[in-house]
């Protein structure tokens, strides 16, 4: 299997494979300007790591890698639903992208030097008693000073459907206590931990306890200030409405098994997402593109 990747997708200078955790394939990207890695299980990035600076995506040190299971940490992909299924909690929490087995398309180093993969997930007899409307979903993956992230819900069938969902993403930040985030104040937020309370944000975001909010009206870049590590963190977005910013603080830590009791002190996520009433009616045909753009300023 890697060898046929190597020769049908490889491009010297800008993309090889390996078999990574779990054996599972997955593509390593390198280029002049930074270095990342794409796993097909889920279409997951689980590295981006600019040359002049620090990694930028917080991963599990104790992520399980099975099919079966979401990877912790880097950058999910949620979808065709956000949070619990809204009819059948039977079906699986955040969608089946995430643990689905994605096609790689296309790599292409491009004229300016950078590198993009493109993956693919299809209606499939897995995915038909989840989402029986044909559907189409494509991720592509653009790896140099930004790492830019379009995932494209297509409508091939003849019905309309909705779909919401979101780019997960976790940060890798110095310590949790000290940074700030940016971008959204002002911004109503439903307080997921509160009964699901509506509150305004006042000023910007420091979390000193368990948080996990979404914001509503929201299309506005988010930026980490991280005085540990010494840069920002800019997290931009298109065809999103609403943004998430979560950290499971000691206790939820202390109960979810792929994470580490003091991971929470080390990330923090800000998603790109679709969720509440921020979803999308997409016709037969028709197609929506959800963007997470993520760049690094080091100059604290």
């Amino acid at each position: 299997m890697i060898n046929e990747f190597k020769e049908t997708f490889g491009i010297d200078g800008h993309v090889g494979f390996h078999f990574g955790k779990g054996h599972m394939p997955k593509a390593i990207i390198e280029n002049e300007f930074a270095s990342a890695e794409v796993y097909l299980h889920g279409a997951h990035v689980t590295a981006f790591h600019p040359h002049n600076s620090s990694p930028v995506l917080w991963m599990s040190n104790i992520a399980e890698f099975r099919h079966d299971k979401a990877i912790r940490g880097g950058i999910p992909v949620v979808w065709p639903w956000f949070g619990p299924h809204p009819n059948d909690d039977t079906k699986p929490q955040h969608g089946f992208a995430r643990i689905s087995e994605w096609t790689l398309v296309s790599t292409t180093a491009l004229s300016n030097g950078f590198t993009q993969l493109r993956l693919q997930l299809s209606d499939i007899e897995t995915t038909q008693t989840l989402c029986p409307r044909p559907f189409e979903l494509e991720l592509s993956v653009t790896v140099g000073t930004q790492l830019h992230i379009d995932l494209v819900s297509r409508n091939i069938g003849t019905e309309p459907f909705i779909i919401g969902g979101a780019l997960h993403t976790y940060f890798s930040i110095g310590d949790i206590n000290r940074i700030t985030i940016e971008g959204l104040e002002g911004r109503e937020y439903l307080d997921q931990l509160q009964g699901h309370q509506t509150n305004l944000q006042k000023g910007t975001i420091t979390i000193s306890e368990e948080v996990d909010r979404i914001y509503f009206n929201t299309d506005d870049e988010c930026i980490i200030s991280d005085p540990v590590m010494k840069r920002h963190i800019h997290v931009a977005k298109m065809g999103s409405n609403t943004t998430v910013v979560w950290n499971p603080w000691i206790a939820k830590s202390q109960h979810m098994s792929d994470f580490p009791d003091d991971g929470f002190r080390t990330m923090v996520c800000i998603e790109a997402t679709n969720a509440v009433d921020d979803v999308y009616h997409i016709l037969p045909g028709e197609e929506h593109t959800l963007t997470q753009i993520i760049s690094v300023d080091d100059k604290y």
